[in-house]
């Protein structure tokens, strides 16, 4: 197995401006390494079947799960269960950069809430 970063992992965007990195990705789990310029956010969401941790690299997430409020710092991750509504915004001046692991996979396991 080759050694992975965001050099070489495939990548996508999201939102706006956003990036991901998919550094694993199997039938049974994700880790994806994002990036989240200030003032960008996702659509609130919740996951049937992936649960997710996000784990804050540089930055400062301010994540809402279930109507309540979490400022994550660096060094620091939370856990969302699935079924969970939630969504990640970057309210700070630099760019939010974070993994999130998610198992199973939660691409095609997302609807709006």
């Amino acid at each position: 197995m080759p050694i992975v970063s965001i050099k070489n992992a495939d990548n996508y965007t999201w939102g706006t401006n956003c990036d991901g990195w998919h550094l694993a990705a199997s039938k049974n789990l994700s880790v994806i390494q994002e990036r989240v310029p200030k003032g960008s956010s996702e659509t609130r969401h919740l996951h049937n079947q992936a649960e997710q941790f996000f784990y804050i690299l540089s930055g400062i997430a301010t994540l809402e799960v279930s109507g309540d409020i979490q400022v994550i710092h660096p060094n620091e991750g939370f856990h969302i269960p699935a079924g969970v509504a939630h969504t990640l915004s970057n309210e700070h001046e630099e760019d939010l950069e974070f993994l999130v692991v998610s198992t199973p996979p939660s691409h095609g396991d997302r609807e709006n809430a």
